[in-house]
């Protein structure tokens, strides 16, 4: 009975001013024949009866009250915690290892501050225009009844993609808090080693506002399975699959990046000076976390402990195991010998493109995703990066772009239940629909080019905004000296 667009939780499509939460906005069509034969009754029985059934319905209507299950609360706890740390410090020492020495304490730095920046923003007004009914521009944005998490109290839940599992709505909307904080500093890599870090923190603002908080809105607002034909947001409305953050996450991150490095340049010495990674423990470590985290990313997007549950974490072990081997592989062939960077990337590149899957793909399916993902983005950090001429320092395109179209697309393939996948539930009929393979590609597709195009314009226009007013790279002495002391005054290491 499960998920039909496993995207994380989505089920926030009545939290408009004068709407409640879906699953009290439509109530169960059996609660409904229950209450009916109750009432049929009433009328039959003697004045007695009569007398004492509005005491015996009282219980009954409260019972029928759903409430959150200890299991699936304490779930989404670790879910939410996990991604925490894959981002602090999984992300950060996975990026800081790859820079070299004398801007690792400013990559750390980065990753730290944004993360901390948007969780603020997003409690603020994120969480709101991204989960609420937008009115008019409904499928694009939501609205700012949620400000300030406004009604987002202990008491409040919302549904899961089962009816009438529910989850506090505090706890979904953490967990997405993480989602937020995790996309904006994944961007980080595409600048490092050059950037100057207010202008960092000031397009960081900015490019949530306008570049996630409109996607995430739509491609993961709908009604939930209570309102399932309730006004959705425009990509949920397409039918694209995305149930983990295919493109919300990856593909828009990747984009910024991308475009950043184009709008910044190329660091002084690029193409002509070492610059090595300092640390590959640090990555190690770091990618190890990140892999940790995304079993909170990825099965924590089911919002409730089920057997999508349990699938969504075999193919996060599945798919980066399968994409590390094949990047391993195919390096070793090419240059001769295999490396841990490597297969760390590769890994990363398999968890990205199993994250729009992870619900949808039979473990055979995320195994070919991953594979098909670690040989892809090791073409996209060496023969793109070259053919394009671009400085992203850390591969966030290479990885995160190349391994989030990859993802996002193939999700319209594997997740055929004739290769395996899951299918796409209909809640109108109560059972998995009958798959259309071609519709659903060209439903992907539009996921796709949607990101591509929103990201990378409003990232173009945001970072020339901000070079124009504030500058976007340091000096050239303080480039070179390092931005560990020339803009935090600190070293990583003092020996």
């Amino acid at each position: 009975m499960k998920k039909l667009f496993a995207s994380l939780g989505l089920m926030l499509a009545l939290m408009s001013p004068g709407l409640t939460v879906a699953q009290d906005a439509a109530a169960p069509v059996e609660e409904a024949a229950v209450v009916e034969t109750v009432e049929a009754v009433a009328v039959e029985a003697p004045v007695a009866a009569e007398e004492a059934a509005p005491a015996e319905a009282a219980p009954a209507e409260e019972a029928a009250a759903p409430v959150p299950d200890k299991g699936d609360v304490t779930w989404m706890l670790i879910a939410t915690m996990v991604v925490v740390l894959m981002t602090i410090p999984g992300l950060a020492l996975f990026y800081g290892g790859l820079v070299r020495t004398k801007n690792m304490l400013s990559v750390l730095t980065q990753v730290f501050a944004v993360f901390c920046l948007i969780s603020i923003l997003w409690v603020i007004y994120g969480y709101s225009l991204a989960f609420t009914d937008g009115g008019g521009l409904n499928s694009f944005i939501g609205g700012l009844s949620k400000m300030f998490l406004a009604g987002v109290d202990t008491s409040v839940t919302v549904e899961t993609f089962s009816k009438g599992v529910v989850i506090p709505e505090m706890l979904f909307m953490v967990f997405q808090l993480t989602f937020a904080a995790i996309t904006t500093a994944l961007i980080v890599g595409g600048l490092a080693e050059r950037v100057k870090f207010s202008a960092l923190l000031v397009f960081s603002a900015l490019w949530f506002t306008f570049a996630y908080l409109p996607m995430a809105h739509m491609v993961w607002f709908w009604g939930g399975p209570s309102a399932f034909d309730a006004p959705a947001g425009f990509l949920f409305a397409k039918g694209a699959l995305d149930f983990a953050g295919g493109t919300v996450v990856h593909i828009n991150a990747a984009m910024a990046a991308l475009v950043g490095a184009f709008v910044i340049g190329k660091r002084i010495g690029y193409g002509k000076e070492a610059m090595a990674p300092h640390n590959l423990t640090f990555t190690m470590v770091g990618a190890g976390m990140l892999w940790f985290g995304w079993f909170g990313f990825n099965a924590g997007s089911n919002l409730e402990a089920n057997g999508t549950t349990v699938l969504a974490l075999l193919n996060t072990v599945l798919a980066a195991a399968a994409a590390a081997l094949a990047w391993m592989f195919t390096e070793w062939m090419i240059r001769g010998k295999p490396s841990m960077l490597g297969a760390a990337s590769g890994a990363v590149s398999g968890l990205v493109a199993i994250t729009p899957a992870a619900g949808f793909a039979g473990p055979m399916g995320a195994i070919v995703l991953g594979m098909v993902a670690g040989v892809a983005c090791l073409w996209g950090v060496t023969g793109l990066k070259r053919a394009l001429g671009y400085d992203d320092s850390l591969d966030v395109f290479g990885v995160h772009g190349i391994g989030g179209i990859i993802g996002a697309i193939g999700t319209g393939i594997v997740a055929n239940p004739a290769l395996g996948g899951s299918g796409v539930y209909d809640y109108a009929a109560g059972a998995v629909a009958e798959f259309n393979a071609g519709g659903q590609i060209i439903s992907q597709l539009w996921g796709v080019g949607t990101v591509i195009v929103w990201s990378g314009v409003v990232s173009f226009v945001l970072f020339k905004l901000v070079d124009l007013t504030m500058g976007l790279r340091v000096p050239e002495e303080q480039e070179r000296e390092g931005l560990d002391t020339a803009s935090h005054g600190e070293r990583a290491y003092n020996v």
